[in-house]
């Protein structure tokens, strides 16, 4: 008997059984009944004895029938191990009609073949088949503002009606719908030396969406210059030679002839758009794509509505100078004090901003680092807490849970520093500043959380051997640092002198400008009444810690304002951080610093 054609180019797979145990098999060449690769379940895999409720006829009488015929045998086992705990083993090879049919068979219960059915190094079979179901219609955001520092949405996709990747070190492909396990050998071929683990395994993903989920048909959006463009994609994916490597893989877009500002997009458009990967799934916010796209025209090449995009970005790394316009908007009268925050920032490149809650810490923070940064696609913002540890926070193994199997397996998984600083120092990226926010930076064990990087923090031009992945690392000088610190959390007298010297540390406080003023600025520019500017003053020059005094945000959003709003906001936001601050003294808040009280002290 002839012996059945294996896939070419495919390992062997495996499947660990819970409660120990392993079965093993390959891709066939030959197409089963449902029009999938049919599998080979080796001899001497274990298969589950016990066949569950959910199992399907068809496999409940397959493993009936190779009982029967002697394919599969019983395993010796103790006794007095659970029925479910009981195994079978494959006597001989057995041909199966799909990997899904052989993970059924395998588990005693149905499961995802593509899924289930993994490699030694954990790839699943899925990134060994080419690209199967997928929604009719889908939507991607394509990066292409800064590709080695030129902005290739202003000087070509919409001169030419087109969205690129790079792919310089991409082979001519065979294939027009390679598989995952094909990309991967070729960029770890390629760019071996020129990018991290963590680098090429997100450059797989793109390329594979790139090549094999973006359809004709599909919308596509990219932004630049803080507007958002949206088309269609009308042309398969293409390789050819460009200038300088930045464009070599294409695919032709239909754009529309009308952009939108950033800022004036949904809000869950804008989460979506943050993410920081250069062909991102938008899918899942289609429907808000399609509104924004309305019944417009699509343009010709060349003929995209290019308002409001600004001059190209210095090649040399610089933080950009602070307008009275961005004062305006963070209602700072003071320009100066952002001047300074500008200058700490470029000879330091790390600062803490601390002060009581309310004080817009966090608020201020994202701000600056959207405009100085150019964008929020180089900002990221992660919340320290008591548990957070350098492995969430840089790098380490990680558990990842098979959702078939419920097995765990430790994967070495990049955290939120080490993605922004291989963003920041990808080619062309390297004069475009990137920020770090860092909120509550306080409440961790900083000495746990940074490790070896509090050295890089302090030595930007040395490198480091890291813990786990091994590799030399150094932070890229363009990658600053924002941290945030709640003083009525934890005094900053508690920060050791190593943060000390790292970072530059900035009072933000409601007796100081620029806060103190803030909030009757904020009601002048919105037009309303400034009883709340000095019921809050009133207020502070009644708290004798100024760790505990109150910040204008409290005062500032729309619900404040609505009937009974402030009283509202009074009773349950301010009254019991006071509460907590006079603990045990036998005070009554209230009587203290009630808005009735308040009220009756103005003249």
């Amino acid at each position: 008997m002839s012996q059945p054609e294996l896939l070419p180019g495919t390992p062997e797979f495996r499947i660990k059984l819970p409660k120990g145990g392993e079965a093993r098999g390959h891709l066939l060449a030959e197409f089963g009944g449902n029009g999938t690769h049919k599998f080979l379940l080796r001899e001497g895999s274990l298969v589950v004895a016990e066949a569950w409720p959910g199992l399907g006829d068809h496999a409940r009488r397959n493993r009936a029938d190779l009982r029967a015929s002697g394919g599969l045998v019983d395993v010796t086992a103790d006794p007095g191990l659970p029925k479910d705990q009981q195994r079978w083993r494959a006597a001989r090879d057995i041909e199966c009609n799909s990997s899904s049919a052989a993970a059924a068979l395998v588990y005693g219960y149905d499961a995802s073949g593509p899924e289930s059915w993994r490699t030694s190094e954990g790839h699943p079979l899925a990134d060994y088949l080419s690209t199967g179901w997928r929604a009719p219609r889908k939507a991607w955001l394509v990066r292409g503002s800064n590709v080695s520092g030129h902005n290739l949405v202003r000087q070509l996709w919409l001169q030419e009606g087109l969205v690129s990747l790079p792919a310089a070190h991409l082979p001519l492909l065979e294939e027009t719908d390679p598989t995952k396990s094909t990309l991967r050998r070729f960029v770890e071929d390629g760019y071996e030396g020129a990018a991290s683990y963590n680098q090429k395994r997100g450059l797989v993903d793109e390329l594979h969406a790139f090549l094999t989920q973006m359809r004709i048909g599909d919308t596509v959006a990219t932004i630049s210059d803080g507007r958002l463009h949206i088309g269609r994609l009308t042309g398969d994916a293409v390789q050819a030679s460009s200038p300088d490597g930045l464009s070599n893989l294409r695919r032709t877009v239909a754009w529309r002839t009308k952009s939108h500002a950033y800022e004036e997009l949904p809000e869950e458009l804008q989460q979506k758009l943050s993410v920081q990967h250069d062909v991102v799934d938008l899918t899942g916010v289609l429907d808000a794509l399609d509104v924004l796209s309305g019944p417009g025209d699509l343009a010709a090449p060349g003929a995209v509505d290019t308002t409001g995009e600004r001059s190209p970005t210095p090649r040399e790394l610089t933080l950009p100078d602070i307008t009275g316009e961005l004062a305006a908007e963070l209602l700072v009268h003071d320009r100066a004090w952002l001047d300074e925050m500008r200058e700490l920032l470029i000879d330091e490149r790390q600062l803490v901003l601390y002060g009581p809650p309310g004080t817009g810490k966090t608020y201020l923070a994202m701000k600056l680092a959207e405009y100085l940064g150019g964008g929020p696609e180089q900002v990221k913002i992660v919340q320290f807490h008591p548990s957070y540890a350098y492995e969430d926070f840089f790098e380490g193994f990680r558990p990842v849970e098979d959702p078939e199997t419920r097995e765990v397996a430790f994967r070495l998984t990049a955290g939120p520093l080490r993605e922004l600083a291989d963003l920041a120092s990808r080619d062309g990226n390297r004069h475009i500043p990137h920020f770090l926010i860092i909120d509550e930076i306080n409440r961790a064990n900083l000495a746990k959380v940074f490790g070896e990087l509090y050295f890089l923090l302090e030595y930007r031009t040395k490198s480091v051997r890291l813990t786990y992945s091994g590799d030399d690392f150094a932070l890229p000088p363009n990658l600053f640092v924002i941290g945030t610190m709640n003083t009525a959390d934890r005094s900053i007298a508690l920060v050791d002198a190593a943060m000390r010297r790292r970072f530059a540390f900035v009072e933000l406080s409601p007796r100081t400008e620029p806060t103190a003023g803030l909030l009757a600025r904020w009601l002048k520019r919105e037009g309303k009444d400034l009883e709340p500017a000095r019921l809050l003053d009133a207020l502070n020059a009644r708290i004798d810690d100024a760790d505990f005094a109150i910040g204008p945000s409290y005062l500032m959003k729309p619900g404040v304002y609505r009937d009974g709003g402030l009283e509202r906001t009074w009773r349950t936001k301010i009254l019991p951080l006071l509460e907590e601050h006079h603990y045990g003294e036998g005070l009554d808040v209230a009587a203290r610093y009630g808005l009735d009280a308040l009220r009756e002290q103005r003249p």
